[in-house]
């Protein structure tokens, strides 16, 4: 089956960085756009950033210049880079793999960011 598990989260102070993964199994990686969305406490799930299979990256407003996505083919896995946090990144991130019509996500991975 489909499994999509993230790492990386934790406590971390303003200003600091953390690096998130994401390694899959049971589908065809390569063929994936990945995804990173966040959901803060009494917010909806919001879009981070995302990688197509080719490479090409795009990014929310909110944490464009501070974040990177990045993905390995070859050890299914996606990152994100997180430099220069702020309190108000503080959220479970999850981790989800798109194709067309199909759409799967991790179970999340909490990151607190400390004032």
């Amino acid at each position: 089956q489909v499994q999509l598990v993230e790492s990386g989260g934790g406590l971390v102070q303003a200003g600091g960085s953390l690096r998130l993964s994401c390694e899959a199994s049971g589908i065809i990686f390569s063929a994936f756009t990945m995804k990173w969305y966040r959901q803060a406490p009494g917010n909806e799930r919001e879009y981070v950033a995302q990688i197509i299979s080719g490479g090409t990256t795009h990014y929310a407003d909110s944490v464009k210049g501070r974040f990177t996505i990045s993905r390995d083919n070859a050890k299914n896995a996606v990152s994100l880079q997180m430099n220069s946090l702020k309190p108000e990144d503080t959220a479970v991130y999850y981790c989800n793999a798109a194709y067309m019509r199909t759409s799967y996500w991790g179970q999340g991975t909490q990151v607190t960011v400390s004032s």
